[in-house]
């Protein structure tokens, strides 16, 4: 194995991919959001599709990682959604090609993605999409802290409709909210009723300070 190093590891899939009408269209469309995340967000490795719906990569910190778990979230949404296990801790690679990783912080991603997986099954946690777990031994961002803002920004998420998404996804960007009426069609006012509304300045200024953990 190839030596160990800490990275902060993604591991995502599409919810309910099994039931999609058009499952080539959905693996299309995955492709190119993956495709332009690596070149967006310059992961330590790049996002890459493993099986069916299952991508993952790395990033240098966890808060680059959660970023990027928002980021493409909202590539797809609301046709699409997706889930994501982040795990931090060493992390090194089997083999080449093609590309197979082990270490403790893979398996805390791996961790990660099934718990967000039973989690969702419960009523009050049906939002949930994302989980972060740190692989044990490793100093590194508290669990507890992160993942209690991952919930709030997950529930946030999952009240949203098409146009929030659509908003969410331009202010991300760095858009202005005069520039997203003009697309939309309706007032700057609206706008600002619609980010007060959906929580969507909530959701920003959360990602800012989550993008700050190391």
């Amino acid at each position: 194995m190839a030596e160990m190093k800490a990275l902060a590891t993604l591991i995502g899939d599409v919810v309910g991919s099994r039931t999609s009408s058009d499952r080539a269209e959905l693996h299309g469309r995955l492709t190119k959001v993956v495709d332009s995340a690596n070149t967006a967000l310059t992961p330590t490795t790049p996002l890459r599709i493993t099986v069916g719906d299952e991508f993952q990569g790395s990033f240098a910190t966890v808060g680059a990682a959660i970023h990027a778990s928002l980021w493409l979230r909202l590539e797809l949404l609301p046709d699409a959604d997706l889930r994501h296990g982040l795990g931090w801790g060493e992390v090194g690679v089997l083999d080449e090609q093609p590309r197979v990783e082990d270490g403790p912080g893979w398996w805390a991603a791996r961790a990660a993605i099934e718990d967000v997986r039973a989690q969702s099954m419960r009523p009050g946690l049906r939002a949930m999409r994302t989980r972060y777990q740190r692989a044990d031994r490793q100093p590194g961002p508290d669990p507890a802290a992160v993942n209690a803002a991952l919930i709030g920004r997950d529930q946030l998420l999952g009240a949203g409709d098409a146009r929030t998404f659509r908003l969410l996804r331009g202010m991300v960007a760095g858009r202005s909210q005069r520039d997203l009426a003009g697309e939309e069609g309706i007032s700057a006012s609206a706008i600002s009723q619609r980010v007060r509304h959906d929580g969507l300045a909530a959701v920003l200024a959360a990602d800012a300070l989550l993008q700050e953990v190391a």
